[in-house]
């Protein structure tokens, strides 16, 4: 199964391909040009990487508690790609995992498996 999970909730954009065994991770700024090209950042890392969107199977993404233009374009970007590739995502949060301070994203999605974090459901966490 191949998953991506997006954080970019805090000081950088983290990008965490899993394919297989095999784990691919890159980050990015957290700013406002990385926001508006979010899309092509997330392109040319899985090119980087010898995939494309096509090949995905889950996609995961932080909904916070962060940076509210971090998790509404991640939000928003994620929607899209289901909306338009039928690629399903899971919204979770480091706090929904009793083991957040060791999580990594390569453990997450084994990890909303075993919380039973619900498909396709946006709930954000901002801060104030």
């Amino acid at each position: 199964m191949n998953n991506l999970v997006i954080d970019a909730t805090r000081d950088k954009i983290v990008l965490t391909f899993i394919v297989s065994e095999n784990i691919y991770t890159c980050s990015h700024e957290n700013s406002k040009i990385n926001f508006e090209k979010l899309m092509i950042l997330i392109n040319e890392f899985l090119k980087n990487n010898k995939s494309s969107l096509d090949d995905l199977d889950v996609i995961y993404v932080n909904r916070g508690p962060g940076s509210f233009a971090g998790i509404r374009n991640t939000l928003s970007t994620v929607k899209a790609l289901f909306l338009t590739k039928k690629i399903d995502y899971f919204c979770f949060s480091f706090d929904d995992f009793k083991e957040s301070e060791t999580t990594k994203h390569v453990d997450v999605p084994q990890l909303c498996e075993k919380y039973k974090i619900k498909k396709n459901l946006i709930n954000p966490i901002y801060l104030s």
